[in-house]
């Protein structure tokens, strides 16, 4: 089956792969007693094994399976052939995404298990596999009621309601294997922040290889600029190259320069893997955000990845390109991706159409003033962020979203925030988006206000040095030496298609206007009240599409237009109008 064929990696591909989605047998494991019962030895999981489509979630309609009710725990199985030769080298099984704990068995043998909902699962299962048919059975546990896991905006009750929305269990990401040497490129890590050109590559193996030698292979746009050779120490090495001419990647301004990676031991070829790179530098300058030192407004809007078919899950690649051109489309130079780590495709897209988005971690669910949660959350935020790291579209971190800190709170957000800091100093952190701020590079509010003479007067003040505090008196305040930004706004109500049932759940922020046209009016008082304020640095709008009962997007669940061209038009002319901090 054609299944979301496109490679899940863009940023580090090898021609020697094999995508594994498609239909797979499912058991739907209500009892969550499969593990005791031992049916990852069965050929089948018996007679109660339905088919699935993966990488969809079982919730999904394309899964085939639409079953939305509590999943304990999911289990998936299917074969694969290896040939004597794939056999010479290692091979790797990758999962983009499974939810929530996970684990892997290889002909019934435990090969490797995963904890968090939203990082890849990368396994060498060479030891467990044999010449010929070899069965592969997924595990997934998962308890959003738990309160000891991160959910995002997973309904935690049966039903979707308010702003929380169908769940996702299982493999939601794409699986594949990679057939590699038995030493290979692990990762590399590329720092291209220098505006000179100065690129510093760090190069994991998988394994000490003496004689291992690395040659970089630079272009751009097709036009071949240098190739040279590095020796390399150990299982990490650090390598620097000097590019020129020098392109700098921006907002709307995607250049992007190719390079190839050909691993040599003792001469001899071993691995070859192509990625890419933008050279581009964050910096914070008082109130501004700069990137590569210019002022740039940061014109989001809040992106939660949902599709009314696949869930978690776009349908086909050209749906995440489509989402991007929607915001586009309406004069946003980037995105907020709120509450869910994205696959790495989307974040190819945005790299590749100079799209700029803040990274974010699906916080929801777990009870942060546990300590426990730490350890929970700590592990798999980091390996997003490490995951992520080469992207020149992420322009910053976020951790968290609407916490209220105190006591153990507040020492869980900062250890958090010094952790990110520590894995990438190269981009600012948010340390709790609209939540009590206790450390963070960017202070930034949610503010709902609907009536534009009020956030007009509001942000007028607030230049005059009258800050805006959403809670007054509980949180610190704003002091004036940083970038602020109103990280959520708007979220203005139009349903014109929703039925009378609809009506009585559907939910956006205040009053609904009574026709587009007071709907682009609002819309374009309260974003035109910001971008004319010189000490905003930025703001994201709630949000770019519709989503289940929450009806407040620019666009319909399905991505197809609530407006005319011409209400568009004036949002795209309000929102990509100069900001005063920009002048």
């Amino acid at each position: 089956m054609n299944i979301r064929p496109e490679h899940p990696r863009p940023g580090f591909y090898r021609k020697t792969w094999q995508n594994l989605n498609g239909e797979w047998e499912f058991y739907n494991d209500l009892s969550a007693s499969g593990a005791d019962r031992e049916i990852y030895k069965d050929e089948n999981f018996g007679a109660a094994a339905a088919q699935i489509v993966v990488p969809f979630c079982p919730e999904s309609k394309l899964s085939g399976i639409h079953y939305t009710d509590f999943m304990p725990s999911v289990w998936y199985g299917r074969e694969i052939t290896v040939s004597k030769a794939q056999l010479l080298g290692r091979i790797l099984l990758h999962i983009g995404a499974c939810d929530y704990k996970t684990t892997v068995y290889i002909n019934g043998n435990k090969a490797c298990e995963h904890t968090g909902g939203y990082t890849p699962i990368d396994a060498d299962i060479t030891a467990f596999v044999n010449e010929g048919k070899n069965r592969i059975v997924v595990h997934a546990e998962d308890d959003v009621r738990s309160g000891r896991q991160p959910r995002g905006k997973q309904s935690s009750l049966y039903y979707s309601y308010g702003c929380d929305y169908t769940r996702t269990t299982g493999i939601w990401q794409t699986v594949w294997l990679e057939f590699v040497p038995e030493t290979y490129l692990k990762q590399v890590k590329i720092d291209a922040t220098d505006l000179g050109g100065n690129v510093f590559f760090d190069v994991f193996l998988n394994r000490y290889a003496p004689g291992a030698e690395l040659e970089i292979e630079i272009g751009f746009k097709g036009e071949k600029i240098a190739k040279e050779s590095f020796a390399l120490c150990g299982t990490r090495s650090r390598v620097a190259y000097k590019v020129s001419p020098v392109h700098l990647w921006a907002p709307g301004e995607p250049n992007l320069y190719d390079v190839k990676y050909t691993l040599s031991i003792k001469g001899k070829a071993a691995d070859s893997v192509s990625s890419y790179f933008g050279i581009r530098r964050i910096d914070i300058d008082g109130k501004k955000i700069l990137i590569n030192g210019k002022s740039v407004f940061q014109r989001l809007i809040l992106d939660q990845s949902y599709y009314p078919d696949g869930i978690y899950t776009a349908p086909a690649d050209e749906d995440l390109v489509r989402d991007i051109e929607l915001s586009m489309r309406a004069g946003f130079n980037g995105a907020r991706l709120h509450q869910k780590v994205f696959e790495e495709r989307f974040l190819y897209h945005a790299d590749r159409l100079g799209y700029i988005v803040w990274g974010e971690y699906a916080s929801w669910g777990i009870d942060i003033s546990k300590e426990y949660a730490l350890h929970a959350y700590l592990t798999e935020w980091l390996e997003s962020v490490e995951r992520d790291y080469n992207h020149p579209c992420i322009v910053g971190w976020c951790p968290w979203n609407e916490t209220w800190a105190e006591k153990q709170i507040k020492t869980n957000i900062s250890d958090i925030y010094y952790a990110t800091k520590a894995a990438d100093s190269t981009r600012p952190v948010i340390d709790t988006s609209g939540g009590f701020h206790v450390v963070t590079d960017v202070y930034d509010v949610h503010d709902y206000e609907q009536d534009p003479g009020v956030y007009a007067d509001r942000y007028e003040k607030h230049a005059a040095g009258e800050h805006y505090a959403r809670f007054p008196g509980l949180e610190a305040p704003y002091d004036g030496s940083i970038p602020y930004i109103v990280s959520e706004y708007g979220g203005i109500k139009w349903a014109e298609r929703e039925s009378k049932d609809d009506a009585k759940t559907s939910w956006g922020y205040g009053d609904a206007p009574k026709t587009p046209e007071e709907f682009c009016d609002r819309y374009c008082r309260l974003t035109e009240a910001l971008l004319d304020c010189p000490a905003i640095a930025g703001f994201c709008y709630t949000q770019l599409t519709d989503i289940e009962q929450e009806q407040n997007g620019l666009y319909y669940y399905d991505r197809s237009d609530k407006f005319s061209q011409d209400i568009y038009d004036k949002i795209r002319s309000s929102t990509a109008k100069k900001a005063a901090i920009e002048k």
